[in-house]
């Protein structure tokens, strides 16, 4: 299965730029707005089978607009 063709994002909550599906170095998911640098919170996994639907959960909060913001004071 390849998880960045089979999860859809919709454009980011804060500024309707383009978010992106990242994985960190093989532990957790999130993603990242492109222009304003918004982002989900780290889902994280253990293993193989966790790991896809531990990038769909990822997916799922940036959809629902559950983001957080890299302003000062947030």
């Amino acid at each position: 299965m390849d998880i960045y063709k089979e999860i859809e994002l919709e454009d980011c909550p804060c500024c309707g730029g383009a978010g992106l599906l990242e994985e960190e170095n093989g532990w957790c998911w999130y993603v990242m707005c492109l222009d304003c640098g918004a982002q989900t919170a780290s889902i994280e996994y253990q293993g193989e089978e966790d790991r896809v639907e531990a990038a769909k959960k990822a997916a799922m909060l940036w959809n629902f607009r559950k983001v957080l913001r890299p302003d000062p004071g947030e």
